[in-house]
């Protein structure tokens, strides 16, 4: 007979695999029934259980009711307008400078540009800053 022969007179049973994770065996360590006692084990916040009883709308409710506004620069003008124009919404769609917005018409503003400004013309409907409205009536241009 060897060591590694030898049995025990009466073998013990094997104890139940009860709440497994670690040595504590049956509740291994999480404590007797409840939330926190359960797989998972995280409370779940009031906001949650609140956000899941509003009914899920589908598509888009908020459209913005903003305008996109079409900045056109002095610069640009001075390129694509002749001596004497007058520039409205509806030349600047001829021309090209902007576009229409689910069939509206855009709502353009004139602003300053970098460049030397010359040419002397009539801006009939449409908003222009301060600095552009300096540049053309100091050129000869009017603004109604």
């Amino acid at each position: 007979m060897q060591l590694h022969e030898i049995k025990p007179e009466h073998p013990g049973r094997k104890s139940k695999r009860v709440g497994r994770g670690g040595k504590r065996g049956t509740t291994s360590g999480h404590g007797q029934k409840g939330q926190k006692s359960r797989a998972g084990k995280s409370i779940k916040p009031n906001v949650r259980e609140m956000l899941l009883r509003f009914p899920k709308l589908r598509g888009i409710h908020f459209k913005s009711t903003k305008s996109k506004v079409f900045p056109v620069s002095l610069d640009v003008l001075e390129k694509i307008v002749e001596n004497n124009e007058t520039v409205t919404v509806a030349s600047l769609l001829k021309k090209g400078l902007v576009k229409k917005i689910g069939g509206k018409n855009p709502f353009v503003k004139v602003l300053d540009g970098k460049n030397v400004f010359t040419k002397s013309i009539i801006i009939k409907g449409i908003p222009v800053s301060e600095s552009a409205k300096k540049r053309i009536i100091a050129v000869g241009g009017t603004i109604e």
